[in-house]
Formats: C-alpha cells, structure tokens, sequence
C-alpha cells in the first residue's frame, strides 16, 4: 500500500504557504461536503493533502464540522495517516501558551456530534484504548525536535462541545481528571479515523490556561489569536520535517490497519446494498469481499 499523509488544520492553520504545487480538490460523500475544498501538493517529492476543519476564514463552529465528511474524503483519497494539528487550552501549570503536546489520549466530553460511520443496519465497535498511532507519534516528536518547538510527549485531551470556553467549576474539575488539554475538534474526528482504519496522531498547540489560572481567569480571543499566529508559524516548520519523515515510523502491526475485522458484528444476510455502497470507502475491504 502506498503511504500517504493528511494534515487537518485546526484554528489558525488554515493553509501551508510552503506548499507551492497546488490542487484543490472537491470530494463528494455520502456524508456531504468536507470543511472545505482539499489541498493536494507534493513536497520533497511526496503527495500530501491538507484539509482546514473549519474552512479557510474559520467559519464553522466545532460542533457543526462534518467530521464524516472530512474523513470520509481524506480516505476515498488514499489517506493512510492524519495528523491533526490543534489549538487547545492547557489546564497545567507545566504547559504554558506556545508549548506543543502530542496528545495519547482523550476524554470525549462531546453530546451533540454523531460519532459514527455505523449508524445504520451495520453495527461495527472499533477499539478506542490506545485513538493514537505510536508510529506517528514517533514521527512527530521527531520533527517537533528538529524544529525546536517546546513540547510534551504525551497528554490527555479533554473534548468539549463548545463554542462557549469552560466555566471555571468544569475547568477544575478536568484538572482534578488530571487532564493535560482542553479542545473543541479531536472528537468524534480520532473515533471516525479509526473506523475508516485511517493512522491518526494529534498536535496540540498550547493557546492559553484555560480559566482555571488565577492570572487568567478570562479567555480573551483575541490574545489566543496572536499565540495561535505564532503557533502556527512553528505547525508549519512542523509539518515540513514530518513529511519528510513520517513514513520511517509506520509501524505494519499498528492495530489501525485492520481494526475493521474484528470490529462488525452484524450478520452478512442483515447487511443491505444500500449501506454497503454508503460504507464503500470507509469499510469497503471488509465489506465487499
């Protein structure tokens, strides 16, 4: 199979300058359209596809992005990776605006998102214990290092609906849960990465502390926006030294590769055309054997 990577940019990384070869692609699903129109390039002799989750000029709430569509497309595509490059809230001390955490872990704190591609007749239960690649993981400590970014390596992310920040009990509590992050995007997004056995790996990009921090007790926009300018400035560094990369660190054994065949649980003759056909690019190599 032939590896290829996708980067889902998150608040203020809405486009890669870098990337000088440039298609912009309009995928249809069956799901709707993606945030926006794909970018396909090719650096250093790699094809790459970027998505912007909230479209170029941020005009989609977190709760309204068609996380279905947006895989759904990446995958009818060839995607084999997605690293997703986030702006959080930190609820630690140790993780200050500007720093980068390669998050491990989440805690869906979602209620208004449909989180599945198995909404109907097929029923599939795909394993969340490890929602990210350790392969990819690797590659991107590796090219955070190389472009001297801040970082943690490891770090549980905390996903709310939004679009309204945290009051200050929730903030605490999700420090008392011993969070690390606080966001609006990952989720159900790594959930539906792993049902299209789609490699997954999450960036986040330190914005600000929350409104647990006695010294930020208010969530002021339009600071966040000068840090995530800055962050993205470093994304960018980032996802250059990740492509170059990324393919030394796929791991054959990753668990994502084949989640699917253990994962559908309903019988062969309850499976109707119709959804196999809806499902074709997400689940097709188990369904239409």
């Amino acid at each position: 199979m032939t590896n290829k990577l996708a980067i889902i940019g998150g608040s203020g990384l809405y486009d890669v300058e870098e990337f000088k070869e440039r298609e912009f692609l309009e995928i249809k699903t069956a799901w709707g359209n993606p945030s926006d129109k794909i970018l396909k390039t090719k650096f250093d002799g790699k094809e790459v596809y970027f998505l912007p989750r909230h479209g170029r000029g941020h005009f989609i709430s977190p709760s309204n992005i068609n996380f279905k569509a947006n895989i759904d497309a990446l995958k009818q595509l060839g995607v084999t990776d997605i690293v997703s490059v986030s702006a959080v809230g930190s609820l630690k001390e140790s993780l200050p605006p500007g720093k980068f955490v390669i998050i491990d872990q989440f805690i869906d704190r979602t209620f208004a998102r449909n989180k599945t591609f198995f909404e109907d007749e097929i029923v599939a239960h795909v394993s969340m214990a490890h929602p990210t690649s350790n392969g990819l993981m690797n590659a991107c400590e590796v090219a955070i290092k190389k472009s001297g970014i801040n970082y943690q390596r490891g770090g549980i992310y905390v996903v709310m609906e939004g679009p309204q920040f945290s009051t200050l009990a929730e903030s605490n509590l999700y420090r008392g849960w011993k969070a690390d992050v606080i966001g609006m995007t990952n989720m159900p997004e790594a959930k539906l990465a792993r049902e299209a056995e789609i490699r997954y790996a999450s960036v986040s990009m330190v914005t600000d502390y929350d409104c647990w921090h006695p010294d930020h007790e208010n969530v002021d926009v339009q600071k966040v926006i000068k840090v995530l300018l800055d962050n993205a400035a470093k994304a960018k560094e980032m996802i250059k030294n990740l492509i170059d990369n990324y393919e030394k660190y796929i791991d054959p054994n990753d668990p994502t590769n084949n989640c699917l065949d253990v994962a559908i649980i309903t019988a062969p003759e309850k499976r109707t055309k119709e959804t196999i056909n809806k499902l074709k690019h997400i689940a097709g190599r188990v369904l239409l054997k």
